[in-house]
C-alpha cells in the first residue's frame, strides 16, 4: 500500500485522508490533540455524516498523530490541507502555514510529492518550487462543500491535477480509486492554470449567489414575490433551478476569500465584475440590517452562526457581520448557538436556553431556518426561501 500523509485536520484534509485510507497507508497530521484523539477514537472532528460513517463501520487504514516529522519521513505523498487566510493588508493569501508543511518536507523526505490542496494564489506553485530548490510539488484543487466533503470526494465533478506527468496521473488515480463513481474527468493542466481553475470556480459560485441575493434585494423593496421571480428565471435551463436560495450574503471557507484573491490577481488587468462580486456582498449585509431597522427593534435575536444548514463552520459567516452591523447602531444582540459553550461572543451575550433566546428576543434573525423557528415565525427575519442549503 501506499504511503501517505495528509497534513491538516479540516475538512479538506478530513476528507481525503478518510477516501485515501480505504487502500493506502494514512497518517493525518494536525496541531490540536483533541482532534487527534477523536479521529484515533473514530469520532469526526468536523461535522461530517459521511465521515463519521466511514470512521465507523468502514475499514479504514488510519492514525492520526501530533508528529508530522513521524507521519512525513517514509510517506510518498504528503498531502497538504492546511488553512489559507486572504490578508486585505497585502491583498494577498496568508500562506504561511503551507509555507512550514513545505519547508519540513523537504528537510525530512525531499524525495516525497507534494499534493498542495489548500487554496493559494496563482503562480504560488512555481514560485515556491524555485524558493525550496524541489521540483515535487503539485497544485490539485479541491471541490467540497462544508459538511458534504467526504461525499463530494466520492462523487467528484472532476480531478484537476496542475502537472501533465506521470505522478500526477498516478495521484489522480489513487483519488478515483477511493471514489465511487468511476468514470470521472481528469484534466491535467500547469499549475498556474490549476491554481487559476480554483479562484475562478469558486468566485462564480460567490457571483451566483450574489446574483440571486440582488434579485431578491430587488423584490423586497418593491414588495414583489422573491420565489416566484427565481421560479421563473431558472426555468430556463441555461439557468437552472440550483444554488440559487437567497441569504445574508456568501461565507464559509471559500468565497470570500477566494474572490478577494482573484480579485487582487486583476491587478494591470480591465475588469468590472470581479470588483462588483466582491462589493455585491457587503451591499447585501447592509440591506439587510436596513430591513431589520425597519422592525424597529431593541434586542435582536441572532439564531445560530452558522454559514449554511448542515454545517458546523462559521468562520466568515454573513449572519456574524450582520451582528456587528447592528451592534455598530445600537441594538443589544443576543445569540442561539449551542455548539458555543462560551458566554459572550463578539461583544453579544449568548443564551443557552432556546425558550429564554425567543422570549428575549424582538426580531430573531435567521441565515437558514429549521423547524426549531415555527413556533416563532412572526418574530422570524429570514430571506430562506427554499429551506435548504
Amino acid at each position: 500500500m501506499t504511503k501517505i500523509a495528509v497534513v491538516g485536520a479540516g475538512y479538506v484534509g478530513m476528507s481525503m485522508a478518510t477516501l485515501l485510507a480505504q487502500g493506502n497507508e494514512v497518517q493525518i497530521v494536525d496541531i490540536i490533540a483533541d482532534k487527534v484523539n477523536k479521529i484515533n477514537q473514530k469520532i469526526s472532528p468536523i461535522k461530517d455524516e459521511v465521515i463519521q460513517d466511514f470512521l465507523s463501520n468502514h475499514t479504514l487504514n488510519l492514525k492520526a498523530t501530533l508528529d508530522s516529522r513521524q507521519a512525513i519521513k517514509d510517506a510518498s505523498f504528503v498531502i497538504i490541507a492546511a488553512p489559507t487566510n486572504y490578508d486585505p493588508d497585502k491583498h494577498y493569501f496568508d500562506t504561511s502555514a503551507v509555507d512550514a508543511v513545505i519547508e519540513e518536507t523537504v528537510k525530512i523526505n525531499p524525495s516525497a510529492l507534494m499534493i498542495i490542496k489548500s487554496t493559494i494564489p496563482v503562480g504560488y506553485t512555481e514560485a515556491t518550487k524555485k524558493k525550496y530548490q524541489t521540483e515535487n510539488l503539485i497544485f490539485s484543487p479541491e471541490f467540497l462543500r462544508e459538511g458534504k466533503a467526504l461525499y463530494d470526494n466520492l462523487h467528484p465533478s472532476r480531478v484537476i491535477v496542475g502537472e501533465k506527468s506521470s505522478r500526477a496521473h498516478e495521484f489522480a488515480r489513487l483519488l478515483i480509486e477511493g471514489a465511487i463513481d468511476k468514470d470521472i474527468p481528469a484534466l491535467f493542466v500547469s499549475s498556474p492554470e490549476a491554481e487559476a481553475i480554483k479562484l475562478f470556480a469558486n468566485t462564480y459560485l460567490a457571483m451566483r449567489v450574489a446574483f440571486f441575493n440582488e434579485l431578491d434585494t430587488y423584490a423586497e423593496k418593491n414588495q414583489l414575490n422573491s420565489q416566484h421571480i427565481i421560479n421563473g428565471v431558472g426555468l430556463d435551463s441555461r439557468i437552472g433551478t440550483h444554488y440559487n436560495n437567497p441569504s445574508f450574503g456568501y461565507g464559509g471557507y471559500c468565497l470570500p476569500k477566494d474572490s478577494k484573491q482573484l480579485l487582487a490577481s486583476y491587478e494591470g488587468v480591465p475588469q468590472e465584475l470581479m470588483t462588483a462580486i466582491v462589493k455585491s456582498n457587503e451591499t447585501r449585509k447592509q440591506h439587510i440590517v436596513e430591513q431589520i431597522m425597519a422592525k424597529s427593534p431593541k434586542t435582536v435575536g441572532i439564531y445560530r452562526l452558522v454559514m449554511k444548514a448542515g454545517s458546523d463552520n462559521f468562520r466568515q459567516s454573513s449572519i456574524i457581520d450582520v451582528m456587528k452591523l447592528l451592534q455598530d447602531k445600537g441594538i443589544t444582540v443576543l445569540i442561539y448557538e449551542p455548539t458555543l459553550d462560551l458566554k459572550d461572543y463578539e461583544g453579544a451575550k449568548l443564551l443557552a436556553d432556546f425558550a429564554d433566546f425567543k422570549e428575549k428576543s424582538d426580531v430573531i434573525i435567521a441565515n437558514r431556518m429549521t423547524e426549531e423557528l415555527k413556533a416563532v415565525d412572526s418574530k422570524v427575519y429570514t430571506r430562506d426561501l427554499y429551506r435548504r442549503d
